[in-house]
């Protein structure tokens, strides 16, 4: 059944682009993509996948009651209650997990493929689905630097200033100014 439901779309599909309508617009985004390219080329030396030159960074954030001046990349995925402040930027391609409830402070940079975790399902999955899922609150302070492809865990609380080194997995807190590395992380310098 499924192989003839997906042999029915692709001919529905192969029938809908012969549609003289469908074959403009098709061209007139084709067109788009590359003027929006073009100019992202020109102005900043980068290339970047089309949903993120159609959508602003800026106003996704602004949407969500993310502070002023926060940057949010359109490939990040937001659940539940995150309040974040002023001037962070959120990379491409980031899981922010608010269902807990999730704080991120002023003037941070959270790097591409950072996952920030208020909840785990670890209780639900190995008692076959009877016990809950765990929920608590993660926050990051001001001033943070969360290198890239970093796991932060619940109910981890991470200072003001600190700096988190790329491809870490955090699963307890640190106080201000800490420099941490690692799987898991720990104190460096």
């Amino acid at each position: 059944m499924v192989k003839e439901f997906n042999n029915l779309d692709r001919e529905a599909l192969l029938s809908a682009l012969q549609n003289p309508q469908l074959e403009d617009m098709y061209k007139l985004i084709q067109l788009l993509k590359q003027s929006l390219d073009a100019s992202m080329l020109e102005q900043f030396k980068r290339s970047l996948p089309f949903n993120e030159l159609l959508f602003d960074r800026w106003q996704r954030a602004a949407q969500l009651g993310f502070g002023e001046g926060t940057s949010l990349y359109d490939s990040c995925c937001i659940f539940g209650n995150i309040k974040v402040g002023i001037n962070t930027w959120i990379g491409p391609y980031t899981v922010l997990d608010g269902s807990g409830g999730l704080q991120i402070g002023n003037n941070c940079s959270i790097s591409a493929g950072v996952q920030i975790y208020s909840h785990d399902s670890v209780e639900w999955a190995i008692s076959g689905g009877v016990k809950p899922y765990s929920y608590a609150a993660t926050s990051i302070g001001n001033n943070c630097y969360i290198g890239p492809n970093t796991i932060i865990a619940k109910a981890v609380n991470i200072g003001d200033g600190t700096i988190v080194g790329a491809n870490s997995l955090v699963n307890k807190s640190f106080p201000a100014n800490s420099k941490v590395a690692g799987s898991p992380a720990r104190l460096i310098d």
